[in-house]
């Protein structure tokens, strides 16, 4: 344990100083047009003055179009880098490295949130949207690493790419969901191109001192498995990324896919050869015995979702306390509050069974 109180480096951007990293988070808290609000920018403040070592946004989305839920933090405009600027600045002055997520929704952009259809790798009736043009995918890639140098103007020292949960380049990485016949469909490198694009034009276009990360998750959404642990292999081997995410929504479950059944999911994860790259894990880790028991799997890190919402101070209460566990649900909307939610996160969190009170 006392591991998680060490820096850890990374080949590209600046050493965190302990292992406890702020999970992107939804939160429903910024402007109509994106822009950072008060609240936003109060929520993670307290979270970087915590003691988290890196304190991570909100999926901020690329293009209007590609918004997925109220309130998202927006990066698609210049007119966002005043108060992303405003909030990179705090989350450095705590000592915490400040990382930017960026994200598109593509098919699961809810249309009368964006006023128009949807967009996905292919034409999807399920959800009403319509498949991007090649031009239009070059153009997505183009305007994630667009994105990342708002990031960098406005402070931030690195970016994660969101490729996980199913949103549009999880879209095009699912052979069920994908089913374009030109360069980015088919086999899966054609699948992997948009990220690979991203990955390399954001290393070219930032600089080596950026830091560059990727969250994936294996399942759901049309994912398996087996071509996750690939492509996870190959960006590993490349040194094309300085850190590995991977969001499991449990630590500790076995796969779904009976192949692979037996075993822990992450352990598929931590016995790939890594080289430089680092490796952490999200999902349902509330106490220092969770904690314990994921870093014995042999992750580089952790990332603290639900329990960051619940303790802003999570990494300073389990400094003091070796046995610190979070505080059981369900809480007050008092308790939220206090904690450094704003009104519109605590009624996002209200629409979780058992988290909030009445």
């Amino acid at each position: 344990m006392k591991s998680l109180y060490t820096p850890l480096s990374f080949d590209h951007g600046p050493d965190i100083k302990n292992r406890f990293m702020l999970a992107p988070l939804t939160n429903s808290q910024s402007h109509a047009d994106g822009t950072l609000s008060d609240d936003e920018y109060h929520w993670l403040s307290m979270r970087a003055k915590g003691g988290f070592g890196l304190t991570m946004t909100c999926a901020a989305h690329v293009q209007a179009r590609g918004q997925g839920f109220p309130g998202q933090l927006g990066i698609f405009d210049d007119k966002h880098i005043e108060g992303l600027s405003r909030l990179a600045a705090n989350i450095r002055k705590h000592d915490s490295v400040a990382i930017a997520q960026l994200h598109h929704a593509g098919m699961r952009s809810p249309a009368e949130l964006i006023n128009t259809l949807p967009v996905c790798p292919s034409d999807n009736p399920k959800h009403s949207a319509v498949a991007l043009s090649e031009n239009e995918v070059k153009e997505l890639i183009q305007d994630f690493v667009s994105a990342a140098l708002r990031a960098q103007q406005a402070g931030f020292q690195g970016v994660e790419i969101h490729g996980a949960h199913g949103y549009i380049l999880g879209q095009f990485l699912s052979s069920e969901i994908n089913q374009r016949t030109d360069q980015f469909g088919g086999s899966l490198e054609n699948r992997c191109r948009v990220i690979d694009g991203i990955l390399n034009g954001v290393r070219e276009q930032c600089g080596e001192a950026f830091m560059l990360g990727l969250r994936l998750s294996p399942e759901r959404f049309g994912m398996r498995l087996g071509e996750i642990l690939e492509y996870s292999q190959r960006l590993m081997s490349a040194n094309a990324i300085d850190f590995l995410d991977m969001s499991l929504w449990d630590v500790f479950k076995e796969p779904e896919e009976e192949a692979y059944k037996g075993r822990n999911l992450i352990s598929y994860f931590t016995e790939l050869d890594r080289g430089h790259v680092r490796l952490g894990v999200a999902g349902k880790i509330s106490s220092a015995a969770d904690i314990a028991k994921t870093l014995e799997t042999g992750v580089d890190w952790i990332m603290l979702g639900r329990a960051a919402i619940l303790h802003h101070d999570f990494p300073q209460q389990m400094s003091n306390d070796t046995n610190f566990t979070s505080i059981a649900l369900p809480v007050t909307r008092e308790y939220l509050n206090k904690e450094g939610l704003g009104s519109a996160f605590i009624d996002y969190m209200s629409s979780w069974s058992g988290f909030v009170e009445g």
